[in-house]
């Protein structure tokens, strides 16, 4: 009897260990697949994170490339403007040049004004040449708009004798002005070629205003203001 109990208790513990055994591996199974997933998970947000880091960096990195380039041509362009602007003082030592070019930026002016009284103020240096331009270039206008214009110089004011040339013009009233100055010409074509490309620029400041700066300072769009 006693044997058989012992036999019986032993089967019952080893049923019991068994199914402890079972429980414990179901368990572990369980914990063991949280633990994975929060480890996946745990990486797979420290991966996008890491990406994500890696898009700013370059992008950052690709920001400041675009600074420096854009200041790499800012500088350059800075650099011809300024050239461009001590060759502008020499236009005006070449008599033949400047006063052809004189012609253009008047008769450009009248065109831009289209008024019948028209009041043009320059350097003081330059009345002789100015009035031989607007003599020639009465008939030309007349003859293209099919009006009178009457042009006076200002004799009281003047501009600056210390700018490379050039005029500025008026209305009758003195409200409505065209500033046809070289330096007002050079800020402009500064302004239209400000979108092309750093050799573009190159070309434009330096060949122009090298070969052929009686065209390029009066061709471009002339601004005009008006004041009340």
């Amino acid at each position: 009897m006693m044997a058989f109990i012992e036999q019986e208790a032993n089967e019952k513990v080893e049923e019991i260990d068994a199914k402890a055994e079972e429980e414990f591996n179901i368990e572990k199974g369980r914990l063991v697949q949280t633990q994975r997933v929060k480890i996946m998970e745990y990486y797979e947000k420290k991966e996008k994170q890491i990406e994500q880091h890696k898009k700013i960096q370059m992008s950052n990195l690709m920001n400041q490339s675009r600074l420096k380039v854009l200041k790499a041509r800012d500088d350059m362009i800075a650099d011809l403007l300024h050239e461009a602007r001590q060759r502008l003082a020499e236009i005006a030592q070449d008599p033949a040049m400047y006063s052809t070019l004189m012609e253009g930026l008047l008769l450009q002016g009248f065109y831009r004004l289209l008024e019948p009284k028209v009041t043009v103020r320059c350097r003081q240096q330059d009345v002789e040449m100015v009035q031989a331009a607007v003599n020639k270039n009465i008939p030309i206008y007349k003859e293209a708009v099919k009006s009178n214009i009457v042009v006076k110089i200002d004799m009281e004011r003047f501009l600056p004798s210390d700018i490379c040339g050039g005029v500025e013009m008026y209305n009758d009233n003195g409200k409505i002005k065209v500033s046809n100055t070289l330096e007002s010409r050079l800020e402009l074509m500064a302004q239209q070629v400000e979108c092309e490309n750093l050799f573009n620029v190159q070309l434009w400041l330096l060949q122009h205003l090298k070969v052929v700066p009686s065209v390029c300072l009066w061709r471009a769009a002339l601004p005009i203001s008006y004041s009340t």
